[in-house]
């Protein structure tokens, strides 16, 4: 019975060891910070984001929980119709188990700016 209760803790305490040695995915992951304005499309299969100024495309991941929400307020008739959009993001590699393996990184965006039907002239246009 000994044995099985060092055994055990042993068990334990090297998951402990490996879990406390190794950094959260997203802490691993996550790039700097910064403020992106360009182009969003939303629907049922796809959320992009266009940047205006380097012209990449990216796949969209909402962590704000409000861009989605932003974007469905305005009652388009079709999906995937695009709309400027300043927020904060960064970007992350893409997952390629998932639909944003299409895309080489994903913007997160943590803060949502700015939304509007209407793009600016200049490179967005």
């Amino acid at each position: 019975m000994n044995i099985f209760k060092s055994l055990l803790f042993l068990t334990i305490a090297l998951a402990v060891t490996a879990m406390a040695c190794n950094p959260r995915p997203a802490e691993t992951k996550k790039g700097n910070t910064r403020v992106i304005k360009g182009l969003y499309s939303f629907g049922p299969e796809l959320k992009s984001f266009t940047d205006c100024e380097e012209g990449t495309e990216y796949w969209v991941a909402d962590s704000a929980k409000t861009l989605e929400l932003a974007y469905s307020n305005f009652n388009f008739e079709k999906p995937y119709e695009p709309v400027y959009i300043e927020a904060e993001a960064h970007a992350i590699k893409s997952d390629s188990l998932s639909m944003s393996a299409d895309f080489d990184s994903t913007m997160v965006v943590t803060k949502l700016l700015k939304i509007t039907k209407e793009i600016p002239d200049g490179p967005c246009n």
